[in-house]
């Protein structure tokens, strides 16, 4: 049995109950369709086709009892700090000497994104790797998200979240330790590694906040920088601006009317797998369907977590403290801890490597040709290998 310094950590194991399960295929037996204009696609959200053939593998095909085995699996544990409830995974390695990585998800995401970049983390032997590239993971839930939802007061934007899994990982023990993440889980890694340059060991990111183009590039702006790295920038600018015209809806709502949107994504569950499955589409190397890049199964379970949880509200809330917080537009901080760079050509910005250096120690930047937003459910093989070089060469082997 494992035991932690901190007595206030406590196991914690999935079991939803019957009834819960019951009223989501009744929800998805009464769904009301909205009508839609013929062959516009995806250009106006998610296609009525497509949806219902989804709906309809939820609600006769999908099984979350496998699911939930498989989650159960790993060794699940609750803490309570600053107020809030913390869902965690802890999955130590069988080499103790292994290095302790925290993995932080975003939105519309959540722990199942790291089911399949566990086993070679925690145990690189069996998987082929070397023993001295081994982790002990830390995969914990936002305040806000899954079973660490949904939060009971203001105010628990991303610094906050940082500092509690700051605190978090003194609970269980470990002085020294890496961090990673993408999407609102890469804001949360780089804040920890800037607040705590003395026990974060590395800061690895598939996404840099506040490192893409805001405005289109001056010729000023171009004029130091290499040829590829001017057309990166303009090719960054364009992204933004397509985004802001076509893709920045969901945000801007989640960052000024949460509570409106929350009863109809905790009522309807077609509502809600709309809202996420578009993500999944947009933001990763899909072609016609998430499921291109994403398993079907994979995606729908990330989707029980909120369904399950009722946490649509409680996580969108994130967005909503982050835009109402006193730093919100301000340039970011800067972090003297090293940290590594993995790019996936999908993601919905271009990073621009001159401006993340600017208020981040970028030791490792790694361009990859395939992937996206979701990078350890979609091109998990490239994201470990890049986790364990970058941690390898700072330890000198």
């Amino acid at each position: 049995m494992t035991t932690f310094p901190h007595t206030s950590i406590r196991p914690f194991r999935i079991a939803v109950p019957d009834a819960d399960l019951d009223d989501l295929r009744q929800r998805l037996d009464r769904t009301r369709w909205p009508d839609e204009l013929p062959g516009v696609g995806w250009e106006y959200g998610v296609p009525g086709e497509y949806l219902r053939e989804l709906a309809g593998y939820w609600r006769h095909t999908y099984d979350w009892r496998a699911a939930e085995e498989r989650l159960n699996a790993w060794p699940q544990f609750m803490t309570t700090v600053d107020g809030a409830d913390i869902h965690f995974a802890h999955i130590r390695s069988p080499e103790p000497d292994a290095t302790p990585l925290m993995i932080t998800h975003g939105w519309p995401g959540s722990v199942v994104e790291f089911e399949k970049v566990v086993g070679p983390l925690t145990d690189p032997v069996r998987y082929g790797g070397d023993r001295a590239d081994a982790f002990h993971l830390v995969l914990p839930s936002i305040p806000g998200f899954g079973f660490s939802g949904p939060t009971r007061e203001t105010g628990w934007e991303y610094r906050r979240v940082a500092a509690a899994f700051g605190e978090l990982m003194r609970r269980l023990g470990y002085e020294r330790y890496g961090v990673q993440g993408g999407d609102w889980g890469a804001a949360v890694s780089r804040e920890l590694g800037r607040i705590h340059p003395g026990e974060v060991l590395g800061v690895h990111l598939n996404l840099v906040p506040g490192a893409a183009a805001t405005a289109e590039p001056t010729e000023e702006e171009l004029a130091p920088l290499s040829p590829a790295e001017r057309e990166r920038t303009r090719a960054s600018w364009e992204r933004t601006r397509a985004w802001n015209r076509d893709r920045q809806g969901y945000a801007d709502i989640q960052s000024t009317r949460p509570q409106t949107l929350a009863y109809a994504l905790t009522d309807s569950p077609v509502g809600q797998l709309a809202w996420i499955a578009e993500k999944f589409k947009e933001w990763t190397d899909s072609r016609d369907r998430p499921e291109d890049a994403v398993d079907r199964d994979h995606l729908l379970t990330n989707v029980m977590l909120y369904w399950l949880t009722g946490t649509a509200g409680s996580s969108a809330r994130l967005y909503y403290e982050r835009a109402h917080a006193d730093y919100w537009g301000a340039p970011p901080e800067p972090s003297e801890t090293p940290t590594a760079v993995a790019l996936f050509p999908r993601e919905n910005f271009i990073v621009l490597r001159h401006i993340a250096e600017r208020t981040n120690n970028i030791v490792r930047w790694t361009e990859f040709d395939r992937g996206g937003h979701f990078a350890a459910m979609e091109e998990p093989d490239l994201l470990v290998e890049d986790i364990r070089s970058f941690f390898r060469d700072l330890s000198g082997r």
